[in-house]
């Protein structure tokens, strides 16, 4: 269990939070066990948009996104036609490149696909960390890797069902998105001791 910090303290922090935004979504989000799908098609979203980009850009046009795809329905999103992507092509809240909007459409159909085949998404992406969150002692930001052996599975696995922009690089920073895998620093208030 995460410990908090006293009160009247300045918490310490993983050293990536540095704004009030990155921050809020650390203490927040960031590495908290997710078992909604609408979540997890969310961050299958946001970090294949984040794809040579700053994560603060992303949170910062985070609620344009929730406008712009349907608060992350992926059965809403899954019927965008071709001229609702060329319409996306044209809003400024989101980050404007044809193949990340191509691929989160075509992403929600393959998600839905997964959705039939296991039940739910949250079933189907938990057994890459064998159901429970991995719980990492990084001591130092480059201790954390970019990408790992499971992420490099949940990658294959993905592409194989047809979903873009999930190489292994995204599929990990996902993976501690959701909380599959809590990469917080040991001396960061939010880590969790196995």
């Amino acid at each position: 269990m995460p410990h908090a910090p006293s009160r009247g303290s300045v918490p310490t922090r993983c050293s990536w939070a540095v704004t009030p935004l990155s921050m809020a979504y650390h203490d927040a989000e960031w590495g908290v066990p997710v078992h909604d799908d609408r979540v997890h098609f969310e961050f299958l979203i946001l970090e294949g948009a984040q794809a040579g980009l700053s994560w603060e850009t992303i949170l910062r046009k985070r609620d344009a996104y929730r406008a712009a795809f349907a608060a992350f329905d992926p059965a809403r999103v899954a019927r965008f036609t071709p001229a609702r992507a060329q319409k996306l092509l044209a809003d400024p809240g989101i980050v404007r490149n044809r193949l990340k909007i191509a691929s989160a459409i075509s992403n929600a159909r393959a998600f839905l696909d997964v959705q039939r085949e296991f039940g739910s998404f949250d079933r189907y992406v938990w057994r890459f960390v064998d159901g429970a969150p991995l719980v990492n002692r990084r001591r130092a930001p480059g201790d954390v890797p970019a990408r790992t052996e499971r992420s490099d599975a949940l990658s294959r696995d993905l592409k194989g069902r047809g979903f873009r922009f999930v190489g292994s690089t995204i599929c990990y920073a996902y993976m501690q998105a959701v909380g599959l895998v809590d990469d917080h620093l040991v001396t960061c208030f939010r880590h969790r001791a196995p």
